[in-house]
């Protein structure tokens, strides 16, 4: 039996949470014709709280070695929440080599897993496609006086 899953896809650099509800590409749940799915069973003022705390949460977690959240760093590719409101999140790191790469995906789980609602945090770390500075939001880049 497949659980229904509302995505909020982090396909491009991130986006804030003002700027998500504006409308800017990068987070929402896709319509069930796009997804080829069921409409979820999450109602969709509790989706929108919902995605505005767990991107809240995620801007909670800071790689050790740069000063910028992982959510602006661009990290985050895709959040996928389930009708039993299980999150789903698939996370890279800056290398292969990351010396976080042991503890990061735990500070995830447990900033996510502390969003009301939120039943279960799971995080997968994927490789591909790998990360690059493109992926940073103009805030990181402010930060790290990357301009």
């Amino acid at each position: 039996m497949s659980e229904e899953t509302n995505k909020i896809a982090l396909e491009d650099a991130p986006a804030t949470a003002a700027a998500a509800s504006a409308g800017a590409p990068g987070i929402g749940a896709p319509a069930a014709s796009e997804a080829g799915e069921r409409p979820s069973t999450i109602p969709p003022d509790e989706m929108a709280r919902l995605t505005d705390e767990i991107v809240a949460a995620l801007k909670t977690v800071y790689d050790p070695e740069i000063p910028a959240d992982i959510y602006e760093l661009g990290l985050i590719y895709k959040v996928d929440i389930d009708d039993d409101r299980a999150v789903t999140i698939d996370m890279t790191l800056t290398t292969p080599n990351c010396p976080s790469a042991a503890e990061l995906p735990g500070q995830v789980e447990n900033a996510v897993a502390g969003v009301g609602g939120v039943r279960e945090a799971k995080v997968n770390i994927v490789w591909d496609p790998p990360w690059d500075p493109s992926r940073m939001s103009d805030e990181a880049r402010t930060v790290l006086d990357m301009w």
